[in-house]
């Protein structure tokens, strides 16, 4: 008996809704239902401004083209000289960076400003930025697909600055570059084209941190790179170290 009466409730109250849309219709209103919100930023861009730096970002938008969105504090895009002689390129955002928004800030951080100063540059005259943009979970190696969904960004952060040179550092940063799996081992201290800009592979300063041993090959780097960028800027950098 309660099912019949509760049907018998719910018919009543359809015919009743009905009525009442029909009689708005008769005096002009419309029930259009509302569009279902788009989804945040999930589609690749075809085409990415590259008029500056600010245009990138703001296509990059509340980035929500992966899985790492789900996970991230903040995404962490890039720091520097939007017009700098040189890039550097590292992995992806830790900890410390995916808390602040900015890359290299931690322990590997401190290190890369001692390398930047080292080659008689300082952080502000660099631009800093990452693979991809947020951190991937207990600082996991970024996968595939998140590097393809990334890297659109990267490439047009590279065509606003039209840096001179390219610094790739670590695995990752130098096989999105060159588009190779070469290992890092035979890529550093040796340089490869990225459209046109001479681009030299050494080791992340994270893995440094690991391995102290390695800081000699990575200076023998930069002390190449040094060279190379005086050559083709045609500017005096005074390296500082042995």
């Amino acid at each position: 008996m309660a099912d019949t009466d509760q049907k018998e409730e719910l018919l009543s109250l359809i015919k009743a809704t009905r009525g009442y849309a029909e009689e708005m219709v008769g005096q002009g209103s419309s029930f259009d239902l509302p569009a279902a919100a788009a989804p945040k930023n999930t589609a690749p861009p075809s085409t990415i401004t590259t008029g500056s730096l600010d245009q990138v970002r703001s296509e990059l938008g509340d980035c929500q083209r992966c899985k790492l969105y789900s996970t991230r504090n903040n995404i962490v895009f890039g720091v520097g000289n939007p017009q700098a002689d040189l890039v550097i390129v590292g992995e992806a955002p830790g900890r410390d960076e995916d808390l602040k928004g900015e890359p290299f800030i931690g322990r590997a951080g401190k290190l890369l400003t001692d390398i930047i100063e080292a080659i008689g540059l300082s952080r502000e005259e660099v631009y800093i930025c990452n693979i991809i943009k947020c951190r991937p979970p207990e600082n996991r190696n970024p996968e595939p697909d998140e590097i393809e969904q990334c890297s659109p960004f990267l490439r047009a952060q590279l065509a606003t600055i039209k840096p001179k040179m390219i610094c790739a550092l670590g695995k990752f940063a130098a096989q999105t570059l060159s588009q190779s799996e070469t290992p890092i081992s035979k890529m550093r201290g040796e340089y490869f084209d990225y459209q046109g800009i001479p681009v030299m592979a050494t080791y992340h300063p994270a893995y440094l941190l690991r391995n102290p041993s390695a800081k000699k090959d990575v200076w023998e780097d930069m002390k190449k790179l040094h060279a190379e960028l005086s050559r083709l800027t045609g500017k005096t950098f005074v390296r500082k170290g042995k």
